[in-house]
């Protein structure tokens, strides 16, 4: 069983979260231990782990990533007003090759998803969300995956996959379940034109770092569809992760991700958040351990709504356009936006329904001001492609 390769969180780690008052996370996390085993998975809502596995990185890694050191800066915090139950399962260790490695992550992965469990992936780098895109085979038909990164990660079609181009390995790769791809926080000067190109062509969805900085809620409508949610910590600015090897002068701010990090966790469709390309140094450890928080702190405030006419908490707006009729809805508990989009998913042909494509009050304006919006009209050519 792929759980049985999962390694113990070591000792020192352990003891220190003895030292801990009891309000800190380290007092409330079920941990995998030499002594004890594994925690019981049942009613747990994450389970956090770690993956060593680095070989297949664009720039080699000069050293491993301690996540010794990012689970004691997690370990230290508060915990939230939550109703999580929080599991800490240990680390997949290197396997003797990168594809046995990606074989236990996608295991240990599927397995927990049955469980309904969100995995919570510490990784060193981003190649690793390949195997988290496969572990979704058997568990659902399509899926949407996000990625939170300066790059897109296309690569050359001749390269093997790397944290550089593995997503031309998951568009390639068979059976493509892939439905749709979203990036945040793009910078064009790193991404070849063709790449952008691409995008276009496949009608999948890119938000530059400036205009997600701007405004910052125009990334919880993405979120709000996602399943996977792939977090390469080299979007942040350098001087926030405390490390200039490999990370750009510009990126996002700490409040900013953090902020990116909640609104994965509101999504009640987000089922898996891998964080990647972590440095050793103190200040990246507290990064990334304050991203996790903020991705469990949105987890807790999760509301499953399905927008409906008959429903009284949500107002329903029909809005004609000169080659089309949108219809929008808002709830009014979270105040939160959709648009119907036709849909060629199976579960919406065969009931006769439309897709429910979330959205924001300014795509709602622009549609009264006359203006298809955009992430309106990419679903709608992807429903009819």
């Amino acid at each position: 069983m792929a759980f049985d390769f999962l390694v113990p969180i070591k000792d020192r780690v352990l003891a220190f979260s003895e030292l801990l008052p009891p309000q800190a996370l380290g007092k409330n996390i079920f941990k995998h231990t030499e002594k004890k085993g594994l925690p019981v998975f049942a009613n747990a809502t994450v389970a956090i782990f770690g993956v060593l596995e680095s070989r297949n990185g664009f720039e080699k890694k000069p050293e491993r990533l301690n996540i010794d050191e990012i689970r004691i800066q997690l370990y230290r915090l508060m915990s939230g007003n939550w109703n999580s139950t929080i599991l800490d399962i240990g680390d997949i260790e290197e396997g003797d090759t990168v594809e046995d490695t990606y074989f236990v992550v996608k295991e240990v992965v599927a397995g927990l998803l049955e469980e309904n469990i969100i995995p919570i992936i510490i990784g060193a780098t981003q190649d690793i969300t390949f195997p988290t895109y496969r572990a979704f085979d058997n568990i659902r038909d399509m899926v949407n995956l996000v990625s939170i990164d300066s790059r897109f990660d296309f690569g050359e079609d001749e390269e093997l996959i790397s944290s550089h181009s593995y997503m031309s390995k998951i568009i390639t790769d068979k059976p493509n379940n892939l439905f749709n791809f979203s990036n945040i926080g793009y910078q064009s000067y790193f991404n070849a034109q063709e790449e952008i190109d691409l995008m276009e062509r496949l009608f999948f969805d890119a938000y530059r770092l400036g205009d997600i900085a701007a405004n910052i809620e125009l990334a919880e409508p993405v979120l709000r569809s996602s399943h996977i949610v792939s977090l390469d910590l080299r979007a942040i600015r350098a001087s926030e992760m405390g490390s200039f090897n490999n990370f750009s002068p510009n990126g996002f701010t700490g409040r900013e991700i953090c902020a990116i990090a909640r609104y994965a966790g509101i999504s009640d469709k987000v089922s898996l958040f891998g964080i990647y390309e972590g440095e050793n140094s103190s200040q990246a450890f507290q990064m990334i351990a304050q991203i996790i928080w903020y991705f469990i702190e949105g987890i807790s405030f999760r509301i499953k709504e399905f927008p409906s006419s008959k429903s009284e908490d949500f107002t329903k707006f029909t809005v004609p356009t000169d080659t089309e009729e949108l219809v929008f809805y808002k709830s009014h508990i979270t105040e939160r936006w959709w648009v119907e989009v036709p849909s060629i998913l199976p579960e919406h042909t065969k009931t006769n329904s439309v897709a429910l494509l979330p959205c924001t009050e300014e795509d709602y304006l622009d549609a009264c001001n006359q203006k298809i919006p955009e992430r309106w009209f990419k679903a709608y050519r992807k429903g009819f492609n």
